[in-house]
């Protein structure tokens, strides 16, 4: 079992920066593809990136040059780094895990992964 909490959401004007975090437990974190998905009211979830250990991330071709993802496998930790932020970025954040790593392709499939967090809020004002 993996336990994953999302934190750093808030509340910003476009053009403004966040950093959300994930920070997972239960298992060996460094074996963990990891993901970031995002789902805005009356919309179907979607990937935002992916990332599996030592590789470099897979990006949502709405999101690619703005925000990057990364983790730090002494912390346990996912970020999502997210610059130059527009109101339609607005949604809720979730982090996922999965024991297994994932084509780079199916990165951004939420079928693919075991572990979901309950998700931190973001809200972009124009």
């Amino acid at each position: 079992q993996v336990q994953l909490v999302e934190s750093g959401g808030g509340s910003v004007q476009a053009g403004g920066s966040l950093r959300l975090s994930c920070a997972a437990s239960g298992n060996s974190y460094s074996g963990l593809c990891m993901g970031w998905f995002r789902q805005a009211p009356g919309k179907e979830r979607e990937g935002v990136a992916g990332m599996a250990n030592g590789g470099s991330g897979s990006y949502a071709e709405s999101v690619k040059g703005r925000f990057t993802i990364s983790r730090d496998n002494a912390k346990n930790i996912l970020y999502l780094q997210m610059n130059d932020l527009k109101p339609e970025d607005t949604a809720m954040y979730y982090c996922a895990a999965a024991p297994r790593t994932i084509p780079l392709m199916s990165r951004l499939g939420s079928y693919e992964y075991n572990y979901w967090g309950r998700g931190t809020q973001v809200t972009v004002s124009s």
